[in-house]
């Protein structure tokens, strides 16, 4: 694989792993504070096994860091900056429904 390859692939694998509302669900939880398993289970309402399954894709893409005390163990966002690449999301999002809704509000004023 050549180098611009490469590149895009990690770039493309740092992206799917961000591709679930859950994934997304257990980011915005973790922003301010690091939270244990059993915690996000109750907040989040995830089931153990799914929210376990979401957090080692998290953690297995550098997003997520873990530390264990005793049998618990804490989560946290691993480098902050991952809050500017969604937060650039949310405004291409609001842009694009901006736009839509000048669409439609330009239709319904075309009724015939």
């Amino acid at each position: 694989m050549a180098g611009e390859e490469l590149v895009f692939k990690v770039k493309a694998d740092l992206l799917k792993s961000l591709a679930h509302p859950s994934r997304l669900a257990i980011l915005e939880y973790l922003k301010k504070k690091e939270a244990s398993v059993g915690e996000m289970v109750i907040k989040l309402g995830i089931e153990q096994s799914g929210l376990s399954k979401h957090l080692s894709v998290l953690k297995q893409s550098g997003i997520l860091s873990s530390r264990q005390e005793k049998v618990t163990v804490f989560y946290s966002v691993r480098d902050k900056d991952i809050f500017v690449v969604l937060r650039t999301i949310s405004e291409i999002l609001m842009k694009k429904f901006r736009e839509g809704e000048y669409l439609l509000q330009h239709l319904a004023r075309a009724k015939p």
